[in-house]
């Protein structure tokens, strides 16, 4: 994709974006590519075959799916630099069952993704190399039920949020919120099984949910809750059914493919207001989180609170961080102060009043995405340097001034040490706060590259010992999160590995997902740790 290449629009392809979007999305690209360095080169060159099987055998296996799916919809990724061997597009549950029943036949490892999204995380690559990526997103996004008595959807993976939205909107419910997190590109079923959430009363998406259709790695088809009584009529009204409630182990986990997922919506409010207040000093965090944490409690403050550095709020911008500093390492705080003199001046709190504020202000984007309406401001941050890229440290906390501050200091101590920016934000929920603390770095420069890898592997061991643990992370580092919930001789990960090797005998669904491995996987390298740098691949499989 060229900085020429038109944006698609929402009316023209589902995983466009609204019109009323337009110009933002044009406005972000050029951004991007002003500051780019190098072209991407788009050298072809032979997929990547995963271990354990002959490269021939594995393209008459290609071939053979392509027969059962279209050949149009099996696609070999010979792309530079490949993490995926093939893509594969399934219409229907019943073909991602035949692409599950034919890993199985041939133990081929294979990856779902909904719409591949998942920003700072992972993205659309599968963990192990040479994967088959099953993509959910071009071929199976129907919305397939919006109720408006009951304020529930049932939807496909490859729903928007942005989609979703208009959808609701184009059907005149004004009485319905949906709740977005802070970009509307994603996908609805992705960022509620990975835990994901928004800024509404409704922010914690999985609390919203109900109702399960999972394609079993074995093959097998289930429904959850209420969808496992033929002809019932509260599948998206009552998640829990009867029984074990099984929802939550295809959360984060390699246990089952979901086709399928009843969300429940928000009722209006009406009137609303969104605030915003700014802060003289770091030290005064401490205080604040304090008075934050009744007012969240007893939902004074109804939506999901968030308090952010002041570097992040410039990066939102778009302008890469020469416009404000040339030198090397971390902006040192001279300079923030001069950016945020008229911030500075002020002794006390000061709340902003936004009709003072210009219209194309990150706090308008912050109101609309607390109001459920998608936008797209969000990731401009990534101009902050050249060919950017991000990811993310996200631990947890109770909400008490002095976690806020333990994960604050420990964060800036380790930017400080690899030179990079720090740009945290605490997000507030009802009991717990999320610590999101976003690095970005040059991609195409190896030094960089490390520097944030080393900075997030360096704060994850740091949380861990002051009990503190991420809720979310990146491919790259789930062996290491994962590692970090050892309690009694790691039983938890003992238990997972029991499930996973119950449901998928032949370990073929996302192999290292959440650092959850097969048992033809174990003991043969494939963990990433400290010392593993960019390999990510073990010896073998069994």
């Amino acid at each position: 994709m060229s900085s020429t290449s038109q944006v698609p629009l929402l009316s023209e392809k589902h995983s466009g974006i609204p019109e009323n979007l337009l110009e933002k999305a044009k406005r972000a690209k050029a951004l991007i590519y002003d500051i780019r360095t190098k072209d991407t080169s788009t050298r072809q060159r032979l997929p990547v075959v995963p271990q354990g099987i002959e490269k021939y055998a594995f393209i008459q296996a290609l071939e053979e799916l392509a027969q059962q799916l279209g050949k149009a919809n099996v696609e070999i990724n010979d792309k530079l630099l490949s993490v995926a061997s093939a893509v594969v597009n399934p219409s229907s549950t019943e073909e991602v069952q035949k692409i599950v029943l034919w890993a199985n036949k041939y133990s081929i490892p294979i990856f779902p993704i909904s719409m591949g999204r998942n920003l700072g995380y992972g993205g659309a690559a599968p963990r192990v190399r040479g994967s088959v990526v099953i993509d959910l997103d071009k071929r199976m996004n129907k919305i397939l039920d919006i109720n408006p008595d009951d304020y529930t959807c049932l939807l496909e993976p490859g729903v928007s949020f942005y989609a979703l939205y208009e959808a609701i909107q184009a059907k005149g419910f004004d009485h319905m919120w949906i709740d977005v997190p802070d970009l509307g590109g994603g996908s609805v079923v992705g960022n509620t099984l990975d835990r994901g959430v928004g800024y509404t009363p409704y922010g914690d998406h999985w609390a919203c949910h109900s109702g399960l259709e999972v394609v079993l790695p074995t093959g097998e088809v289930i429904r959850t809750g209420m969808g496992a009584l033929p002809g019932n009529n509260t599948w998206q009204t009552f998640p829990y059914g009867f029984g074990p409630y099984s929802d939550g182990i295809f959360t984060q986990s390699n246990y089952g493919i979901v086709t399928k997922m009843g969300m429940t919506l928000m009722p209006n409010p009406g009137a609303y207001e969104s605030y915003l207040y700014t802060f003289q000093k770091e030290e005064d965090l401490e205080a604040l989180i304090e008075i934050t944490r009744p007012l969240r409690i007893g939902n004074i403050l109804e939506n999901v609170a968030q308090l952010r550095h002041g570097i992040q709020t410039i990066a939102v911008k778009g302008l890469p961080r020469t416009k404000y500093f040339t030198g090397s390492g971390a902006i040192p705080e001279s300079v923030l102060d001069i950016i945020d003199a008229e911030f500075k001046k002020i002794p006390s709190a000061r709340k902003i009043d936004p009709s003072t504020l210009p219209k194309d202000d990150y706090f308008f984007s912050r109101d609309r995405i607390a109001a459920g309406v998608p936008d797209l401001v969000e990731l401009l941050w990534v101009n902050w340097v050249p060919n950017g890229a991000h990811v993310a440290f996200s631990p947890v906390s109770p909400i008490r001034g002095t976690d806020a501050m333990k994960l604050y200091s420990l964060g800036k101590r380790r930017h400080d040490e690899f030179g990079i920016d720090f740009l945290p934000a605490f997000i507030v929920g009802l009991r717990e706060m999320h610590l999101i603390v976003e690095i970005v770095y040059d991609k195409n420069d190896p030094v960089k590259r490390k520097a944030a890898n080393d900075c997030l592997r360096e704060m994850i061991d740091d949380a861990a010992k002051l009990g503190y643990g991420e809720y979310r992370t990146h491919l790259v580092l789930m062996d290491q999160v994962a590692g970090t919930y050892n309690w009694n001789d790691n039983a938890l990960m003992k238990f997972n590995e029991k499930l996973k090797d119950a449901l998928d005998p032949k370990g073929i669904l996302a192999p290292g997902k959440s650092g959850i491995w097969p048992s033809r996987y174990r003991g043969r390298g494939w963990e990433m740790g400290k010392g593993s740098g960019e390999r990510s691949e073990g010896d073998g499989v069994a």
